[in-house]
């Protein structure tokens, strides 16, 4: 005998269909997402040479890329290249790294991406030079349209300013910028443009307080020297 009770909850325009189609939605329902057929379900709108790049990509990724030891990170940073990715001198990037469509893909140089970070470049991700983009940290350049019942995804870009510092397990949503010489401190979800020079934390992050100015040795050189 089963304990289970039946589910009376389940709205009659739920039921599965043989052909695999969406159920109609009743009008004037509260429900507006549906889920297209497998051979329409398209999110991201892409050419089909796009579409062949990405394929390609995925199996380099899981294999050249990820497989090759830390130190051939040149190695990493030329294939990045390969793939249309524009990456500046001097760029670490580990092998657990996720890039995603890399041709969406700019860093500067001098940047530090760490262990298991997420680059999703629905849409383009530019990186300052200098910047540090700490473990576990996830930039999403993409959003689902929830005002269409399909939901495909809407490219919207993300920029990090040079000497920026991303710290463990960020989240920096679709469209956001952050500006140069800012802190994101860890854990937190950057969801709005941040402006420069500025230590930001939470969920969402917020500013906190402005970053103390670092002295270059130039300016260490111009200031007197007291007796």
């Amino acid at each position: 005998m089963s304990l289970e009770h039946p589910r009376n909850d389940v709205p009659k325009h739920a039921v599965d269909r043989r052909d695999g189609a969406a159920a109609p939605l009743p009008a004037g329902s509260a429900e507006t997402t549906s889920v297209p057929p497998p051979r329409h379900r398209i999110f991201l709108p892409s050419t089909g040479v796009e579409r062949f790049r990405a394929m390609l990509w995925s199996g380099a990724r899981a294999t050249l890329f990820r497989c090759s030891p830390p130190f051939m990170n040149r190695w990493r940073v030329w294939l990045l290249r390969r793939f249309g990715a524009r990456v500046g001198r001097g760029v670490s990037i580990d092998p657990s790294v996720i890039v995603r469509y890399p041709w969406r893909l700019a860093i500067a140089d001098g940047c530090v991406i760490a262990h298991r970070v997420i680059l999703d470049c629905m849409g383009e991700i530019a990186v300052g030079a200098r910047t540090r983009i700490s473990q576990y940290a996830h930039l999403c350049a993409g959003t689902h349209d929830y005002t269409r019942p399909d939901m495909q995804i809407v490219r919207r870009p993300i920029t990090v300013g040079a000497d920026v510092w991303i710290a463990a397990d960020v989240f920096v949503g679709p469209g956001v910028t952050v500006a140069d010489g800012t802190v994101v401190a860890a854990r937190s979800s950057v969801f709005h443009d941040l402006p420069d020079g500025v230590i930001a934390a939470g969920e969402p992050a917020t500013v906190r307080r402005e970053r103390a100015a670092r002295s270059s040795p130039t300016d260490a050189a111009a200031r007197p020297v007291r007796s």
